[in-house]
């Protein structure tokens, strides 16, 4: 029905950037909210970052000033410039959608898989 597929996690030193990228795909009708949550080793799920249609972002305070999110509507993506990278980011980061599809017609949540960002010190 839908997936959503991550890209652009790797290895980075200390301070380094990297950019992640989310699309989703399928029978959607309409994208609520689009972004970021990571579980780092030894930690739960958390927020990172999230955006909705017609809203401004909401960030966690751990990423505030050197994360920025972005949307994409028309090609169902959103982004995450990530900045000034310290080891503490190291984590599997999620991409996430609440979102309306054509068959259900109703606000359901998705979830990637899941891509890896580790960062050296």
């Amino acid at each position: 029905q839908v997936q959503l597929v991550e890209s652009g996690g790797g290895l980075v030193q200390r301070g380094g950037s990297l950019r992640l990228s989310c699309t989703a795909s399928g029978s959607i009708a309409r994208i609520n909210t689009m972004g970021w949550y990571r579980r780092a080793p030894g930690k739960q799920r958390e927020l990172v970052a999230v955006i909705s249609d017609g809203d401004s972002p909401n960030y966690s305070d751990s990423v505030k000033g050197r994360f920025t999110i972005s949307r994409d509507n028309a090609n169902h993506t959103v982004s995450l410039q990530m900045n000034n990278l310290e080891p503490e980011d190291t984590a599997l980061y999620y991409c996430y959608a609440d979102l309306v599809t054509t068959v259900a017609w109703a606000n359901i949540d998705y979830w990637g898989k899941g891509t890896l960002v580790t960062v050296s010190s």
